[in-house]
């Protein structure tokens, strides 16, 4: 091959070479990874819980409750938004965890059961050694002020979808004969409502477990049927 023949091949080549690190170099030169968040999630959820459970909704302050969940307020914001998407995170483990009982109770043979379930697991929870004292949905749905609105109605809201499935399990217990024909489901779903509301209260304002066993004693023994 001649010399004018070798030279565009050869300058092929070089172009190729010089060609393979300038796109090894582009494959590199990716942008890096955001960096992992440095706390707990969970943890840091189940310290809002506490604090928003202690002093409802308005009582906390984003202060309150970075300082309980050890994070930053950009932290929280990315990991749960805003206070009020934060608090709606709260209330969910709140069900999920604190009032586990509910679903258990529902579950039991007959309605004066299903009721007993309900107030004894109230109190165990509003009563507990080792979590705040009385009912987070009751302590932020009355404690919340016309700014708070929106979280009034996400309580009023699931207190209403717990209180269907209550009605539900009392029309069945009133058809297998645990009601009298004649008992009013709607009168007693809010009776029900009302002790477990004011007990919370009473809870969250230092009454003793024993004041409130008597008053679900009370109750049983004026609850109709079996």
């Amino acid at each position: 091959m001649s010399l004018a023949q070798r030279e565009p091949t050869m300058l092929a080549i070089r172009r190729r070479a010089n060609y393979i690190p300038l796109v090894m170099n582009i494959k590199t030169c990716t942008p890096a990874k955001g960096r992992p968040r440095e706390f707990d999630v969970d943890e840091a959820l189940s310290a809002a819980l506490r604090v928003f459970w202690s002093k409802g909704y308005e009582g906390a302050s984003l202060s309150d409750l970075t300082e309980a969940m050890g994070i930053t307020r950009p932290s929280l914001y990315a990991a749960f938004g805003n206070k009020e998407q934060l608090f709606c995170k709260a209330l969910d483990l709140y069900e999920n965890e604190k009032l586990a009982y509910t679903r258990e109770a529902l579950n039991q043979p007959t309605v004066r059961a299903v009721i007993e379930y309900f107030m004894r697991g109230a109190i165990d929870v509003q009563c507990s050694d080792c979590e705040p004292r009385g009912c987070l949905g009751v302590i932020s749905s009355v404690a919340c002020g016309a700014e708070a609105d929106c979280i009034r109605e996400e309580v009023i809201r699931r207190r209403a979808s717990s209180r269907a499935e209550i009605i539900a399990r009392l029309e069945k217990g009133k058809a297998d004969g645990d009601l009298p024909p004649d008992a009013d489901i709607e009168a007693l779903t809010n009776y029900m409502f009302a002790v477990l509301q004011g007990m919370a209260v009473m809870a969250g304002s230092g009454s003793s477990r024993a004041e409130l066993e008597a008053i679900v004693t009370t109750m049983l023994a004026n609850w109709p049927g079996r």
